[in-house]
């Protein structure tokens, strides 16, 4: 989407990280939405998807946010509050993280090349 004026949204995330093993979270995904509805569905269409591949536990809790926690995501992210998603599958923690941003015209993410800027960002190493 090209933008001229800053624009209220959601930043989305999934991460995984295994929990035997030493390491940094893995970012899966991100997605850039526009709207409560827009992000809790990002991370419903995600948890259906993946589903049928989840152990008992994690299939149980995924179902349980669709069904009874989504509408707690979309209420709090209509107060425009960070939300955060996850489960346990085997020995990976899977999670998905929702921030309310304010997204500035500065790139279009979907450009092939960037901006030359971009190439001097580096990013902070992890803790």
């Amino acid at each position: 989407m090209l933008m001229k004026l800053p624009r209220w949204g959601f930043w989305c995330e999934c991460w995984t990280r295994s929990l035997t093993e030493q390491g940094p979270p893995v970012l899966v995904a991100s997605f850039d939405a526009y709207s409560a509805p827009q992000a809790d569905r990002w991370v419903a269409v995600a948890l259906e998807t993946i589903s049928p591949a989840l152990d008992a536990d994690a299939s149980s809790a995924a179902w349980e946010w669709m069904y009874d926690g989504r509408i707690d995501t979309r209420r709090a992210l209509l107060r425009t509050e960070p939300c955060t998603v996850s489960l346990i599958h085997a020995s990976t923690r899977i999670t998905w993280t929702i921030q309310p941003v304010l997204f500035l015209p500065l790139a279009n993410r979907q450009d092939t090349e960037l901006p030359a800027c971009a190439h001097d960002f580096t990013p902070r190493p992890e803790e």
